[in-house]
């Protein structure tokens, strides 16, 4: 019950935030960012990468953290990391974030932000750390042979990722809400303790929508089962192909009842601005395989223009390394000011 609640006031929080931003959208500054675990897919263009070009271009200050200390918290080996950053950043670009008005940047590159993790771990207690939600997920899908003291430091790490920079606002999911309250205890406790200085947070709620792994299951980056954004029009054919449906001849959008073919249905409306109950219909009677070729149609003509783009900037590999060099500049400029007011305020400046 009082998680509803919580969730309830959230939601109205950031309907508040979304009339605030669009009146005065430079008094926010966003942080927000991915794991360099694999490749960038459809469900996190319409989960998160579309919202974060929609607050760039309303003027929202924009920081992207590419945490590549976090892939290690559950793994034993950072696999291809160096790979998976430049991923994550031809596809930051391809979508439409803008590095002159974004800080695209690495967590290992910013020292300063590290260091906020002793005394932020200081005010945390061991249980509040061990119950957060997103720590007992990461242990429960682990891929470590034992976990590893980094787990138990993920809240708090991720809080000093947002506080380093004195983000107001970090777009996240419902799932993600107790993070950030924790984020926000740490920031209240810290204030409380030293003095006034760093912002508690808000939650932008946006509500994403859910697509499938063609496989019927969550979408995810390990389990070959997403359309990436890198993928080719062949390799997009191939999976849309082997995506799973149902006996069912007549496509309809129930997403409760028919979750695999709502899933595609909702893929063709996402991609082509359509309403699904529109697409389903269009579709009516023509089976599973009139689904799939209406899916690959719109997907490969969605993603067309981000490929050609993406091509583009994956020639120029000397631009990407600029990019981060500029934003791990800008990033640690940001971070250097914040440790050294907190060196202050607790005294700790010699």
């Amino acid at each position: 019950m009082t998680a509803t609640i919580e969730t309830s006031a959230a939601v109205r929080r950031s309907a508040e935030l979304e009339e605030l931003i669009r009146l005065r959208p430079a008094r926010f500054r966003v942080l927000t960012g991915d794991r360099p675990t694999g490749a960038l897919h459809l469900g996190h263009y319409f989960g998160t990468l579309h919202n974060r070009v929609r607050l760039q271009r309303l003027g929202v200050e924009l920081l992207v953290i590419i945490a590549d200390y976090q892939v290690l918290t559950d793994r034993d080996v950072a696999d291809r990391l160096d790979v998976h950053v430049r991923d994550l950043v031809l596809d930051y670009l391809a979508v439409g974030i803008d590095p002159q008005r974004a800080t695209i940047f690495t967590h290992s590159a910013v020292a300063a932000l590290n260091q906020l993790l002793l005394p932020f771990l200081s005010l945390v207690s061991v249980s509040e750390l061990s119950r957060n939600p997103t720590v007992k997920d990461e242990i429960a899908h682990s891929r470590q042979a034992a976990v590893s003291g980094l787990m138990f430091t993920y809240p708090a790490h991720q809080a000093a990722d947002i506080l380093f920079c004195k983000a107001n606002l970090v777009p996240i999911g419902q799932d993600q809400l107790p993070h950030l309250e924790l984020t926000r205890t740490i920031a209240r406790r810290f204030n409380d303790r030293y003095g006034a200085l760093l912002p508690e947070p808000d939650a932008l709620l946006s509500p994403a929508p859910l697509l499938l792994g063609t496989d019927g299951s969550k979408m995810s980056k390990s389990r070959g089962n997403a359309i990436s954004l890198s993928a080719t029009a062949d390799e997009t054919a191939r999976l849309i192909r082997g995506a799973k449906t149902d006996s069912q001849r007549h496509i309809s959008y129930a997403p409760e009842a028919r979750p695999e073919v709502a899933s595609l249905v909702l893929m063709a409306a996402l991609c082509t601005g359509r309403d699904p109950h529109e697409v389903a219909e269009t579709i009516g009677s023509g089976g599973a395989a009139a689904l799939k070729r209406t899916v690959t149609d719109a997907v490969n003509d969605f993603l067309a223009p981000l490929r050609t783009r993406r091509a583009a900037l994956a020639a120029d590999p000397g631009y990407l390394r600029g990019i981060l060099r500029e934003g791990n500049e800008r990033a640690n400029a940001l971070a250097e000011t914040t440790l050294d007011e907190v060196r202050s305020a607790m005294g700790t400046r010699y």
